[in-house]
C-alpha cells in the first residue's frame, strides 16, 4: 500500500457541506473524494476532457444556428417573393386616389405593427395556429 502524506485544507461551509452530501451519496470517505477530485484537476487528460465537452457543445451551437439562419433566410426569401407577387399582380391606383391610399396604407401599417407586437408578446404565432388547425381537422 502506497503511503499517504496528511493534507489539510480550508473549505467554504457552503462547498464542506456538497462535500460531505456528495461523499454520504456515494458511501465514500472526503478524503477519498477530495484526492480524486484534486487527482482529476491536474491530470493533464482533465484539459482535453473538458475541451472534447466544450467542443462538442459549440458544435451543437453552430449547428442550431446554422438551421436557425436557415429558416430566418427562408422566411424572408417568402415574404419577398409574396410581396413582389402582390404588388405585381396589384395595377396601380389612378392618380386622383393616391393621397387617399397613401393616408390608409401609412394607417394600416401602423395598425399591423401594432398587432404584430402583441402577437410577438403574448402568442401564440401563426404558423403555431395554422399546426393546430392542421392538427384539429385530422
Amino acid at each position: 500500500m502506497a503511503v499517504k502524506v496528511r493534507f489539510s485544507a480550508y473549505l467554504e461551509p457552503e462547498l464542506m457541506e456538497a462535500l460531505a452530501a456528495y461523499a454520504d451519496r456515494r458511501e465514500q470517505s472526503r478524503s477519498l473524494i477530495a484526492e480524486a477530485a484534486i487527482a482529476s484537476f491536474l491530470s493533464p487528460d482533465a484539459d482535453e476532457a473538458r475541451e472534447a465537452v466544450l467542443t462538442k457543445r459549440l458544435d451543437q451551437v453552430d449547428r442550431r444556428l446554422n438551421r436557425l439562419e436557415r429558416d430566418v433566410s427562408v422566411g424572408v426569401e417568402m415574404i419577398a417573393l409574396f410581396v413582389r407577387f402582390w404588388l405585381s399582380s396589384e395595377p396601380p391606383p389612378p392618380e386622383s386616389e393616391r393621397a387617399i391610399l397613401r393616408k390608409q396604407g401609412g394607417d394600416r401599417y401602423d395598425a399591423f405593427m401594432a398587432a404584430l407586437g402583441r402577437r410577438l408578446a403574448k402568442g401564440p404565432l401563426v404558423h403555431q395556429e395554422i399546426a393546430e388547425d392542421i392538427s384539429s381537422e385530422s
